[in-house]
């Protein structure tokens, strides 16, 4: 399947995964509802596997690091962004995420010394320029009622969202790690989000939650959205992303996210976008498509 395609097909199931989250909140406790969507997620690739007729069973070696990858991807990011959403609406966590196109590069130079990109650094400006327009309304009013006094916990929002955006950029790095003990995408995506599913039930356990089950109709289909769409098809496409393109260019994604967030609160909650919305997408796109677009040759001497 084609680089672009995977792109897409990540973008508009993940720009609709953060509204999604919102309809487990409440009845379930966060961390419970990111065990449930996890396990289910880890339990449908393992069968998918089997009808492969894979090897489920890899080296402890590659087991270390898929357990390190399970913690930051798939438990202490989820953790908290299924907690920030509590505080924080849904599209404001969404724009948050876009600040991964800042962490990537920053951590690929500490950890593994790859060069920055200077495309890709201007590219990561416009992006993040264009996303602080998109919701520079809903970010003032935030900022006004907390200066205000009330108590909206919308620093703690803020802190647990941010958390959740540098989890997932280490687990990013873990991934390049991955993919040198096994190529086998699937395989290794399903014990990471089995190892995902251990911590987070190790914290629920620890911390004295109650596995409640939901009773609604929209958790049950939230959760099979989120487990199958939002957790397997998503993240296969994300993971082969990073294996060709690098994670620099693959987390632009988190850039088209909250347009996706914004175009269906348009459709579904009647939101009416100005000229400063407006023209924060044209940034954001701008930046997505300068990012993706190949290095310029330098010509022969």
């Amino acid at each position: 399947m084609p680089s672009s395609l995977l792109f897409i097909i990540a973008s508009l199931i993940w720009g609709s995964t953060f509204w999604a989250i919102t309809q487990q909140l409440g009845e379930v406790a966060p961390a419970v509802s990111v065990a449930y969507r996890f396990g289910l997620a880890s339990l449908t690739l393992f069968a998918w596997c089997l009808l492969r007729k894979d090897r489920l069973l890899l080296p402890w070696k590659t087991q270390a690091w898929l357990a390190l990858q399970g913690f930051f991807t798939f438990s202490l990011s989820y953790l908290c962004t299924y907690s920030s959403e509590q505080y924080l609406v849904s599209a404001l966590v969404a724009v948050l995420f876009a600040l991964m196109v800042i962490w990537s590069p920053i951590t690929e130079r500490i950890f593994f010394q790859k060069p920055l990109s200077w495309r890709i650094w201007l590219a990561a400006f416009v992006s993040i320029t264009g996303v602080i327009l998109l919701f520079f309304p809903a970010l003032k009013s935030n900022w006004e009622e907390t200066h205000a006094g009330h108590d909206t916990h919308f620093m703690l929002g803020l802190g647990l969202a941010l958390t959740a955006t540098l989890a997932s950029t280490f687990g990013n790095l873990v991934v390049v790690k991955v993919r040198q003990q096994s190529q086998n995408v699937l395989l290794t995506m399903a014990w990471a989000m089995a190892w995902g599913t251990l911590w987070v039930s190790l914290f629920v356990i620890v911390t004295g939650q109650a596995w409640t089950l939901p009773t609604t109709l929209n958790y049950w289909l939230s959760l099979m959205y989120l487990s199958l769409f939002g957790s397997v098809i998503a993240f296969a496409c994300y993971f082969t992303l990073i294996h060709r393109i690098g994670a620099q260019k693959t987390v632009f994604i988190g850039v088209i996210t909250p347009i996706i967030s914004v175009l269906l609160s348009i459709k579904l909650e009647n939101y009416h976008p100005g000229w400063i919305e407006w023209c924060g997408m044209i940034l954001c796109l701008a930046g997505v498509v300068w990012a993706l677009r190949g290095e310029p040759k330098t010509k022969a001497a």
